[in-house]
């Protein structure tokens, strides 16, 4: 294990207003650890460690994640490349453009930036955490805005792994991605923004984990959270039976409405839902990057307003609050 990618991380922190998470935090990841070295994890480990390195020429960060162009590397160097991401599959999260490989994800994860980035304060010069960040996309784009320490958190094995795919080819040593559930964050008070894209609707409480992101922001800081809400009044919650869209582990999709409620009682103000978008399978899809089944396989074959269970299709809101 490249123990190395954590401690930058600690030292990184030290004699900043994070310190205080070193109390906790290398305890957790050396336990997370411990429980990594065999399987997957170590085969990925030593996949990533035979990416070539390579000259980068060119980074965009602001419109895209491009890191170097095509003509940077030879054809035989790019099909390398190719072959040992693809061993990463599924990539769910992206796109990425790595060197001209276009690593095509499941999510247009680009579209849900751009609905999001019209409502947020500046990222200029901000300590940033992405509660849930799965293979770190997003990350990249809170930096091309400028954010000064970008963090994610999320404990699959197989994101870190891709988040580190891709940092090999630019180590931003601002940019960390750490492998720990929201549940194991201390209340550390100090982000100035919180992101939260995708992770309520699997809460089993929802209450619990809005009260966690709140206690990981400054006074005043902005929480960005984007989840799965279905169309009602404020009183309006439907808890899916044992799956949704084929999810199992989708517990309360409540409206807009509900949403804004909750979080007006766990303390948050100025709550603003500022996008409400359906998914549709072409920002949700199967792709040679992920070739397994997708959103079309997932609603109603012959009513695409619900799912294939019977519930209604996936609806996604966007809610700016403060702390």
């Amino acid at each position: 294990m490249e123990i190395k990618w954590f401690n930058d991380f600690y030292k990184q922190i030290a004699d900043t207003k994070l310190s205080h998470w070193l109390e906790v935090l290398p305890s957790q990841i050396a336990q997370w650890q411990k429980q990594q070295l065999h399987g997957d994890f170590a085969k990925w480990h030593k996949l990533v460690n035979k990416l070539p390195n390579t000259n980068v020429s060119h980074i965009n960060l602001k419109d895209a994640v491009e890191i170097g162009l095509a003509s940077d590397i030879d054809e035989y160097t790019q099909k390398q490349i190719i072959g040992l991401l693809k061993q990463f599959k599924p990539w769910r999260k992206g796109p990425f453009h790595l060197h001209g490989i276009h690593i095509d994800t499941e999510w247009r994860s680009d579209w849900k930036w751009q609905r999001v980035l019209p409502h947020l304060e500046s990222l200029e010069g901000r300590t940033v955490l992405d509660i849930g960040c799965g293979s770190g996309y997003h990350l990249w784009r809170m930096r091309g805005e400028n954010a000064k320490l970008v963090v994610g958190v999320d404990p699959s094995q197989l994101f870190l792994m891709q988040f580190q795919a891709i940092k090999h080819f630019n180590p931003d040593p601002n940019v960390h991605l750490l492998p720990v559930g929201v549940e194991h964050l201390p209340e550390l008070k100090v982000f100035d923004t919180v992101f939260s894209m995708g992770v309520l609707y699997h809460r089993r409480s929802p209450i619990e984990f809005l009260q966690q992101l709140k206690s990981q922001l400054r006074k005043g800081g902005q929480l960005v959270l984007e989840t799965l809400v279905v169309e009602g009044d404020d009183q309006t919650v439907l808890m899916a039976g044992e799956r949704y869209a084929q999810m199992r582990n989708v517990w309360f999709l409540p409206s807009s409405d509900a949403l804004s409620l909750w979080m007006s009682r766990v303390g948050f103000t100025n709550i603003q839902v500022v996008d409400v978008e359906k998914t549709t399978t072409n920002e949700q899809r199967k792709t040679q990057w992920m070739d397994s089944l997708s959103l079309a396989d997932f609603l109603d074959p012959n009513d695409t307003n619900k799912t294939i269970e019977g519930y209604p299709a996936p609806l996604r809101a966007v809610i700016t609050a403060n702390a």
